[in-house]
């Protein structure tokens, strides 16, 4: 079973594809995502890597982590699960406005 793991503190000239050569030196990388900025899509210096297998991600994990990449020191640990937001109804906070009566 694949294992994603975290990868921050990422260099924003870095790509997927040299995150894909240096996971791929350790095991099977399946995917590489670096997150961008929505609005500019610049990268945000971090990303997401899925392994082929558990002990693949624990190797990688042992041996990338606060190792240089592109100048960067990077954090690569276990990815968490996504925390669910509570939806705001029709995109607004509700901030900044007033009652008319």
């Amino acid at each position: 079973m694949s294992k994603k793991l975290y990868v921050g503190n990422l260099s924003y000239d870095v790509t997927e594809e040299d995150l894909k050569k240096n996971f791929g030196e350790i095991g099977e990388c399946i995917a590489a995502n670096i997150v961008r900025d929505k609005y500019s899509g610049n990268s945000r210096g971090f990303g997401f890597v899925e392994m082929a297998t558990e002990e693949e991600a624990q190797e990688a994990i042992r041996k990338l982590n606060g190792v240089e990449l592109s100048g960067r020191k990077i954090t690569v640990q276990e990815a968490r699960p996504r925390k669910e937001t509570p939806k705001r109804p029709f995109g607004r906070s509700g901030f900044g406005r007033r009652e008319r009566f």
